[in-house]
């Protein structure tokens, strides 16, 4: 019995101190949430981008990159080669293992960093104003996360307009990396950015941020469990009901945190416990998945010697980038305008068919199944927009269980995810974000969803801070209690009397 009534009071004493800083926590957490659902975080999605370049001009597309390359010391041939405007000179954007490459499209010449004038000149035909300011910077708040390390340092260039409009510029390459509003900008500060910790000072170091989210939220979680736990324990049914009949012991604003986080407490705990794996604690989730070598293998890419530039051209008038990779040794190209795409054999310039052969991915592994989705599912879907479809799924019989998709149009791998990714996508995507199609193709049902779960998470929160405040301010053991200060008319009157 002392052993049960001791651990009873530490529940209610963790609970209650913990409660204190975690409810401010949660009440900034659930209502950045819903800013979230309609204000991601700033990105250039591969839509925007297409929009925002100009058309190839091809009258001065006059080589292709090879020569360049072998004379720059590379033996292996690229995988994809990305053909695009920068500024008036179309180049071929070429990743290698260790090195990336922009190369004149008109003379072969390896192009430097851009200075000044040409980023202007970038910046400018993406965003269709004038330039008003051009500034050099390492990162900000919008470019602190690595991916873009590989373009640092950036330009920032903001054009004319009322709307803030900025455009980010690769110090190294020449490409736009990054288009943002001021509104977006203001409202990622109410959402994003205070929801993820994505402060520049804590995010720019990816080991001391992920450190962060983890001991941050993870004594929410102990809050979120001994506050259902205590629910449960003050709560009497049937014959065995506090005075008056009632179910609770708690009045005030007690009544309604007790009841808020006993019915959104499942809820509340699970939501919090997903935020902390967002960063994959201890890594409990990494897989290798496809290496490299793989997809080299699958693709056999060689020296690009074709298309011929010359036809190419009339069926690509228009077209804004222009993607050449290849699939079981076949080039193949993929012509983009906005809105629309186009697949061709780079050496005929047909219709692309392509042989799709995903035992090369894994030679030694069998195959346990082939299937071809035309709709999305629980592990191929996209919460704002259909995801790429048809596709097909490679179900290999390793022991990670590893599922590949496939583009059956270009024979291109979309990407992989092996048993544990798929157990991560409900322990985190699902009940972090109640991503499920049947929910976000089916709008605004998930968005009411999302607000009547956040409500019992608030109402549960502002009720927290509420009495966490008012237990601060409670005086001490041994401290005089606070006397209320009557106004001098009541004294007054009391003097008369």
């Amino acid at each position: 019995m002392m052993a049960g009534h001791r651990l009873k009071r530490w529940l209610y004493i963790v609970h209650r101190w913990l409660g204190i800083g975690s409810c401010i926590l949660f009440a900034m957490w659930f209502l950045s949430g819903l800013v979230m659902i309609y204000v991601p975080f700033p990105a250039l999605t591969k839509t925007e981008r297409i929009a925002g370049l100009p058309d190839i001009d091809w009258s001065l597309v006059r080589l292709l990159p090879g020569p360049t390359l072998r004379a720059a010391g590379e033996t292996i041939p690229p995988r994809v080669l990305l053909l695009e405007m920068r500024g008036p000179l179309p180049v071929w954007r070429v990743r290698t293992d260790g090195s990336e490459y922009t190369i004149s499209a008109l003379d072969g010449t390896i192009q430097m960093p851009p200075i000044q004038t040409q980023v202007k000149a970038i910046a400018e035909g993406f965003g269709h104003s004038p330039a008003l300011r051009l500034d050099r910077i390492v990162r900000d708040q919008w470019t602190v996360a690595s991916g873009y390390d590989a373009h640092r340092p950036l330009w920032k260039v903001t054009l004319a307009g009322g709307d803030g409009r900025a455009v980010y510029v690769s110090g190294r390459t020449g490409a736009v990396v990054l288009y943002t509003e001021r509104s977006e900008r203001f409202w990622n500060w109410l959402g994003s950015v205070p929801h993820w910790l994505y402060f520049t000072v804590v995010r720019q170091d990816n080991a001391l941020w992920r450190q962060v989210v983890m001991w941050v939220s993870g004594p929410c979680i102990v809050v979120g469990v001994t506050g259902f736990w205590i629910g449960i324990l003050r709560t009497r049914l049937g014959a065995r009901r506090y005075r008056n009949g009632k179910m609770s012991p708690y009045r005030g604003w007690m009544v309604w945190h007790h009841w808020a986080g006993l019915i959104g407490g499942v809820f509340l705990i699970t939501w919090i416990f997903s935020g902390w794996l967002s960063v994959d604690p201890f890594r409990l989730f990494a897989s290798g998945g496809i290496s490299a070598q793989a997809q080299a293998r699958y693709e056999q890419a060689a020296w690009p010697a074709s298309p011929d530039l010359a036809r190419l051209a009339p069926q690509a008038r228009g077209a804004r980038q222009v993607e050449l990779a290849w699939v079981g040794g076949r080039p193949y190209l993929e012509l983009r305008w906005p809105g629309r795409t186009r697949v061709l054999d780079a050496r005929t310039l047909a219709p692309f068919r392509p042989a799709i052969a995903p035992a090369t991915l894994m030679p030694s592994t069998a195959i346990d199944g082939i299937d071809r989705l035309t709709a999305p599912d629980a592990y191929w879907y996209d919460p704002t927009a259909l995801p790429t479809l048809p596709v097909l799924r490679i179900r290999f019989a390793d022991a990670a269980r590893t599922w590949v998709h496939i583009d059956p149009a270009t024979g291109r791998v979309l990407g992989d995810i092996d048993a544990r990714g798929r157990t991560y996508r409900w322990l985190f995507d699902l009940l972090h974000k109640w991503d499920l199609n049947v929910l976000t193709q089916h709008r605004p049902g998930w968005d009411i969803l999302l607000w009547l779960l956040s409500a019992l998470g608030l109402v549960t929160s502002v009720s927290g801070i509420w009495l966490g405040w008012k237990r601060l301010r409670r005086p001490g053991p041994g401290q005089p209690a606070r006397r209320t200060v009557r106004p001098i008319r009541d004294m007054q009157k009391m003097g008369q009397k």
